[in-house]
């Protein structure tokens, strides 16, 4: 028998009790690290592959089509919308203040003479809890009972949350529009894409917890 060999107890020697505990320290901040990755790609598939496709509902009139303003074809939808009768008047919510009517106007691509009456610029919001506050104030100040709202689809759901938060009684309409780079469920095929779901992502998973915890808070810096 090896004289040399080194029995269970040596080797309890050889490594100490205190030695082992940052390695199973670490053991345990890698595997919690890993479940959150797996769960936060779980949670960006969810979000990213059940984005609306279509309109939640494309015939039904509303009191007004609420525009938030922020991304490509958003303005030019809800002026279309206007002109084949969906709603008596369009309202545009986070319009720059430095810009007027026209020029608004003429970077979605002009309006139709006989709507441009009928289309009203909010320039209070900053971001989207701001859009719902603002929205929310100008739909009460009208007595509307029921909106279309018209925002690109990665931004539906967040912004279908931070407005049904400020219009609990009011009914609303999703019209998503569809950017090139999320569109019809292929955001994943581009380094774009992915960044835009993910950034939309984790601005949803905030905008609940907020939501959630204080429906009544002052609005936040997010966008």
């Amino acid at each position: 028998m090896n004289r040399h060999a080194m029995t269970p107890v040596d080797r309890s020697r050889a490594f100490p009790h205190k030695r082992r505990k940052p390695w199973r320290a670490l053991r345990w901040f890698a595997a919690i690290c890993a479940l959150a990755a797996l769960l936060w790609l779980a949670g960006l598939g969810w979000f990213g592959f059940t984005m609306p496709q279509t309109p939640a509902d494309g015939r039904t009139k509303t009191d007004a089509i609420v525009v938030l303003t922020g991304g490509s074809g958003r303005l030019a939808e809800g002026i279309r919308l206007l002109a084949a009768g969906a709603a008596p008047v369009l309202f545009v919510s986070g319009v720059d203040p430095r810009v007027d009517k026209q020029s608004v106007l003429r970077g979605a691509g002009g309006a139709p003479e006989e709507v441009q009456d009928r289309i009203v610029l909010g320039f209070r919001a900053e971001h989207t809890q701001g859009n719902a506050d603002e929205t929310a104030l100008w739909a009460r100040a009208q007595k509307l009972k029921s909106l279309r709202l018209v925002t690109a689809n990665y931004h539906m759901r967040r912004s279908l949350l931070e407005l049904r938060s400020a219009l609990p009684d009011s009914r609303i309409v999703a019209h998503p529009v569809f950017p090139p780079a999320v569109s019809r469920g292929q955001w994943w095929r581009s380094v774009r894409g992915v960044a835009i779901v993910n950034a939309e992502f984790y601005k949803f998973a905030a905008a609940l917890i907020r939501v959630t915890l204080a429906p009544a808070g002052p609005a936040g810096p997010d966008s």
